[in-house]
């Protein structure tokens, strides 16, 4: 089982993530969305598509773009599509 935590709590877990390039993708239900916060972010990856990003909101603290994923993957990334990765401080193990 894969675990994603911040802030002391767990955000996403999966026995059912895809990794990609050394990060771990969750599917989308695996995911608690209520500590996610939309963010304006976006990045473009060669080979993958348009990233959009979210915040990650926990007990009043806020760790900006700190999980992306991609809507609209290019056909090689199309088992990703919607799945959420994380950085930026989120432990991943």
């Amino acid at each position: 089982m894969t675990k994603a935590t911040w802030n002391g709590v767990t955000i996403a877990e999966s026995d059912k993530t895809v990794v990609v390039e050394g990060n771990h993708y969750f599917p989308p239900g695996s995911v608690r969305k209520e500590f996610l916060q939309r963010s304006s972010k976006t990045s473009r990856c060669p080979w993958k598509g348009m990233a959009r990003y979210y915040s990650l909101v926990v007990d009043g603290k806020t760790n900006e773009d700190a999980a992306w994923y991609y809507p609209e993957p290019s056909t090689a990334a199309a088992n990703i599509k919607d799945y959420v990765a994380f950085w930026n401080g989120v432990d991943v193990r």
